[in-house]
């Protein structure tokens, strides 16, 4: 579907229209100004172990929301459907992706229970109000992503890397975006590292493990969030029987204000 409106000026409910209607896009600078969120479904006895991980890991998953056990709606906006509403779905199966897909109704189950968690994309709206520029963005690509040497602490049944999501920023606004970020913890909260990749064990900036491949600009620093992707991680790692979760930068955009967010 072709969207013929400036994304970042739908409201959420429009974009999640869009999406239900079967358009498919990365969210970033959508419905500007609105909290974006990670999706991880999981069966009921694997949820403990999820609540578990997220309460030891909350950099990488801060939870905003849980369903009940076959509820597909979120207090974050009420109405919504988690089923239909993303613009792309992944499917797991024994930690192994099985499928991506724009409508996971016919999967959904009753015993399935639903984490919202906190995403990078939110604070987007405060860095560009600063003027700081987003290239991901401006090249009309998803955000990269990647894995790191960094081990989460485990719980339960469930364990696996950090992964995070990496902006080029300008050298001389890296202290700007450290701040405003920090500002919102809700949301994945200030870098979890500035500059040299290799020392989060990342081999090449230009092979993101989710997400694309994004150009820097001429005096650009990578900056690195702890990013809400880090439970398909671990769903790889620990291999449950099954679960649903967005595909990466493809959130689920809710009714929720940014700002709402921010504790300074």
């Amino acid at each position: 579907m072709t969207v013929f409106q400036d994304p970042a000026t739908l409201t959420p409910a429009q974009a999640r229209a869009l999406f239900r209607a079967g358009a498919e896009h990365p969210t970033g600078g959508w419905a500007d100004g609105y909290a974006q969120t990670n999706l991880i479904a999981v069966p009921r006895d694997w949820a403990e172990d999820v609540r578990e991980f997220c309460r030891r890991n909350p950099k990488p998953c801060p939870v905003l929301d849980v369903s009940e056990p076959g509820d597909p709606s979120t207090k974050l906006a009420p109405g919504a459907d988690l089923r239909t509403d993303l613009p792309r779905y992944r499917v797991w199966r024994d930690g192994e992706l099985t499928g991506e897909v724009t409508d996971v109704t016919e999967l959904w189950r009753s015993d399935l229970v639903a984490f919202s968690i906190g995403c990078s994309f939110t604070f987007e709206t405060w860095l560009r109000s600063v003027l700081i520029p987003l290239r991901h963005l401006a090249q009309g690509r998803n955000v990269s992503m990647y894995r790191t040497n960094i081990q989460c602490e485990p719980a339960g049944r469930l364990s696996g890397p950090m992964v995070v999501s990496m902006r080029y920023i300008p050298a001389e606004r890296v202290a700007d975006a450290v701040r405003i970020s920090g500002a919102m913890p809700a949301v994945h909260g200030a870098p979890v590292h500035v500059g040299d990749p290799a020392e989060l064990g990342i081999a090449d900036l230009d092979r993101p493990d989710f997400g694309d491949a994004v150009v820097a600009e001429p005096g650009d620093v990578p900056v690195f969030w702890a990013c809400g992707v880090t439970p398909q991680a671990a769903l790889i790692a620990s291999r449950p029987p099954f679960a649903i979760t967005h595909a990466p930068g493809y959130m689920f955009l809710t009714d929720q204000r940014d700002r709402d967010y921010r504790v300074d």
